[in-house]
This record gives structure tokens, C-alpha cells and sequence, in this order.
């Protein structure tokens, strides 16, 4: 990167490893520096939450904010019943209104933790594409925005090449997601005055549609930005554990295991994942980061309290610290653990080990939890446990059991009255 920006923003985007590509670097730190700047990112509601894959992103929302910008969060109430086909191997399946309203609320709850929702100049808005999406007149479309696309140029973007060079199925449905999402931008632009929009590197292609439509149909100057796509320095999808994907909503994964899946972050990553999942001041992520040894878990620790205290709250943060504390250094059982809650009529005579273990989330199935007891690597009340056929009854649970699945998950079962 050899542009030096004057704009704030700019300037974090750059430092903190968020910034993959930009349209144009000048006249977008030029509106940066001339006036308050609405930016843009479309969330698709295919769930009832977002997961830390898409953490980039909110944080970017953030720093705009931060910076004197105003963020809009872009739900995809309309583009949802096409669904994003860019870099899938498949159609995605598709989800009923009343499925997607309720994601969209879902998802509203994340991003009250991160951004000011409001009236002020740069409050952040949250706005559904639905409201112009689902409207639209077929023929009218076509006419006004559809003539505006070249097929042969559609083809080229990789995400659709890919899709056809695997002679995998591409739908007309799909294919009309990147016009759809071209449209966003123009309608945001014409409704309420959005110049940027931003999102990870798959969707430059949509991106820059946006940007030709704009301009051809309004004339207006409009600039796109995109993050790199994040793994793991082992090659992981970013926003996926050992037990799957790492959800942002406390109910659908509570703070303890949030704050655990960053603390068990590679040793590599941590100094990466500072600058852009903290607010911590660059040099702290830089030195941090450079710790080793058994220095470089006092990192990890800071790193899962500061993520865990912007996601879920300090209180949260903290509490979820004291559980690993006492569950590791003290080998005692933490309050804040994933609990598992049993009824005397579930117990009945007595329920196995192997069903507590794919209960409690510590194995996906009775053949994964029978393996891992057969390479040692369960653990009932930190003592090995070694018999699949183990059955536990009501006398049994009439205190808290303590599981776990290697060194670093574990959960209560709990019998209630």
C-alpha cells in the first residue's frame, strides 16, 4: 500500500490490515476529509445470527462511526429470497418471509453493540432492502435498470466463472443477485446520500456494478472498499470452532465459549486478530503480538476479553475470564460453563455418557463421542473417562458433572427437580 490518506478512517483501514482494495483511494479520502461520509454494508439474513466471519465487517461499521462517518447497516430482507451466489458451490436454500424477519431481528441485537443507532449526522441507520426491493415491477426493471447490464461482463466476475467452470448449476435466480445488489447501492445512494460501500474482497465484482449503475443512472460519484477474505495462519475459515460455527448471539453460543474460541486463537494470529477485533492503540496490538513463549497466552486473554467486552459486554468478559480461570488453573467447575439441564424424567434409570457428551455440544454424534472416549480425550469431573457404555442416574447428577473433550472444552450437566 503506497497511498498515505489523509482521512481518518483511511488511515485506520490501512494500519489495522482492513483494507484489501479501493475504487479510488484519492477521491474517497477527499469526501472522507470534506464532510460526513455514509457508508454501507449488506448483511443477508440466512440466520438468526452472525458469526465472527462477519466481525470484519461490523468492526469496519464501527470504525467509520468512530472516525465522524455514518454507518448504515444494509438487511437484506429482499435480496435473502434470492440468496448471494458468489463463491458457492450450491444454491442456497431458500428461507420464508416470516424466516427472514425473524433473522433480521437476530441480527439487529449484534449490531446494537457496536454502533449508535439515532438521528444525529452520523447515527447509524439500519434500512431493509425489502422496502424498494419487493415493489419492483418486473418490466419496468428490466427496462430502467436491466439494459444498464452486459451479460458477457456478468460472466467474467469470478465468483459466477468459478460457479461455470466447475459445471456446477448457476440459476437465473442467482444470476439476477448481483443487479439486485447493484440496485441497493443506487437506491441507498438516491434515498440517503450513501457514497461508500463496503465488504469483503468476493464482492468486488457486485461492488463495482453498483458503483457503473450509479453513475450511469444518477451521475453521482460513489466509492467501494473491500477487506480481505480472513483464515486462520492454519488455513481456517475465519468464524468457524472445532464444534462449528461461532455465533455472535449469546443464545445461540454463550460468552464463555465467545471468549474461549478467541483465547485458543494460533500464537501466529494474535497480533492480527488485536488490530482488527480490539480498539486496543496499534502499538499494544503490535507489541502483544509479539510475545512467545507462555507470554503469548497473556495476549490471548487480552485479546478474548477486549473481543468478548465489545460483543456481549465487560461483565461478560469478565466473568467468562474467571470460569476459564477456575476451570484451568483451579480444575474446579466454573459458573459460567455451558450447562446442560436435565429433568428426573429424562434421567429416568439412567442416561449414558456418550448422550451427555452430543448433548452438552461436546461431540456432533454418538460415533465422534465414542471416539473420542476410545483416544482418551474425554474427562468426567477431570478424571479420565474411559467406559462409552457408562450410564449415569438421577443420584449421579444430583450435584453438577463436569465434562470435557480434550484440555480446552468442557460443560455441566445439571439435574433439575
Amino acid at each position: 500500500m503506497t497511498y498515505h490518506p489523509k482521512s481518518d478512517f483511511l488511515n485506520v483501514m490501512i494500519s489495522r490490515g482492513f483494507l484489501a482494495d479501493c475504487t479510488d483511494y484519492q477521491g474517497l479520502d477527499e469526501a472522507l476529509i470534506s464532510g460526513v461520509v455514509p457508508g454501507y454494508i449488506g448483511f443477508d439474513a440466512t440466520a438468526k445470527s452472525l458469526h465472527a466471519g462477519s466481525l470484519i465487517q461490523i468492526m469496519m461499521l464501527r470504525w467509520l462511526q468512530k472516525t465522524g462517518h455514518k454507518p448504515i447497516t444494509l438487511m437484506g430482507g429482499g435480496t435473502t429470497k434470492v440468496g448471494d451466489p458468489s463463491f458457492r458451490a450450491e444454491e442456497r436454500p431458500l428461507l420464508s418471509p416470516e424466516e427472514i424477519d425473524a433473522n433480521i431481528d437476530g441480527i439487529g441485537r449484534v449490531f446494537a453493540k457496536y454502533l449508535d443507532y439515532g438521528d444525529g449526522p452520523t447515527a447509524a441507520l439500519m434500512i431493509n432492502n425489502a422496502e424498494w426491493l419487493d415493489g419492483l415491477n418486473y418490466l419496468d426493471f428490466l427496462r430502467d435498470i436491466g439494459r444498464h447490464f452486459s451479460v458477457n461482463r456478468m460472466l467474467s466476475f469470478e465468483s459466477v466463472k468459478s460457479r461455470i467452470d466447475r459445471e456446477q448449476s448457476l440459476s437465473f435466480l442467482e444470476f439476477n443477485y448481483m443487479i439486485l445488489q447493484a440496485y441497493d447501492f443506487l437506491e441507498l445512494n438516491r434515498r440517503y446520500g450513501c457514497k461508500l460501500q463496503m465488504g469483503g474482497s468476493d464482492q468486488w465484482g457486485n461492488i463495482v456494478n453498483g458503483i457503473d449503475l450509479t453513475r450511469r443512472v444518477l451521475d453521482h460519484e460513489i466509492y467501494g472498499l473491500t477487506s480481505p477474505l480472513l483464515t486462520t495462519s492454519d488455513g481456517k475459515k475465519m468464524g468457524k470452532s472445532a464444534t462449528g460455527a461461532v455465533w455472535l448471539n449469546a443464545d445461540m453460543l454463550s460468552p464463555y465459549e465467545f471468549w474461549q474460541f478467541w483465547r485458543n486463537t494460533t500464537d501466529a494470529d494474535v497480533g492480527r486478530f488485536l488490530a482488527l477485533y480490539t480498539e486496543l492503540p496499534l502499538e499494544d496490538c503490535e507489541r502483544l503480538g509479539k510475545l512467545d513463549g507462555s507470554e503469548i497466552n497473556e495476549a490471548k486473554i487480552v485479546l478474548a476479553d477486549e473481543v468478548t467486552a465489545l460483543c456481549h459486554g465487560r461483565e461478560a468478559a469478565e466473568a467468562a475470564k474467571a470460569t476459564a480461570r477456575e476451570v484451568f488453573e483451579k480444575g474446579g467447575v466454573g459458573q459460567d460453563l455451558p450447562t446442560l439441564n436435565l429433568s428426573r424424567g429424562e434421567v429416568g434409570d439412567g442416561i449414558s455418557v456418550v448422550q451427555l457428551i452430543v448433548r452438552s455440544g461436546l461431540a456432533k454424534s454418538g460415533k465422534e463421542a465414542k471416539r473420542l472416549i476410545a483416544d482418551n480425550g474425554a474427562r468426567l469431573d477431570d478424571a479420565p473417562l474411559t467406559d462409552a457404555g457408562l450410564m449415569l442416574d438421577a443420584a449421579a447428577l444430583s450435584s453438577p458433572v463436569k465434562l470435557s473433550a480434550g484440555k480446552k472444552r468442557h460443560a455441566l450437566v445439571t439435574l433439575s427437580d
